[in-house]
């Protein structure tokens, strides 16, 4: 089953689903030399976003978000990929300047038909996400 979704950064990436159905902040919320969410009473703290298809609605926070994503890339420490429900700028330059395939506004809500641990393809060149 393909999805169809807006292309925000472009790019093709597989990997297993993690689902925040909060917003999040990487400046200040995500350690940017491991990718372990640290944010006070977020649903993902203690977690590591490193290597995942990371699910959340949108970005929140500073404009250093933005730099913060690419760090983790640079750390070797960010998502695979990104879908949100509707992406915002700081979320879609950082994942633009990192290289990470971002979607966004799939056209079923992510949090109906995706799982923690699912294994999906994000596939931000033609504009889907599928269930492996």
């Amino acid at each position: 089953m393909e999805i169809k979704g807006r292309i925000i950064s472009k790019g093709v990436a597989n990997g297993r689903v993690l689902i925040s159905k909060q917003p999040l902040s990487f400046y200040g919320g995500v350690n940017p030399e491991n990718g372990v969410v640290v944010e006070k009473g977020h649903e993902l703290k203690g977690r590591s976003i490193k290597g995942k298809v990371l699910v959340f609605p949108h970005g929140k926070g500073s404009t250093v978000g933005s730099y913060t994503l690419y760090r983790l890339r640079k750390n070797r420490a960010a998502p695979k990929a990104i879908i949100n429900e509707e992406c915002e700028p700081v979320v879609a330059v950082g994942a633009i300047i990192s290289e990470i395939p971002l979607i966004d506004k799939l056209e079923k809500n992510p949090f109906r038909f995706l799982r923690n641990g699912d294994l999906i393809k994000v596939d931000a060149v033609k504009g889907f996400v599928k269930k492996k």
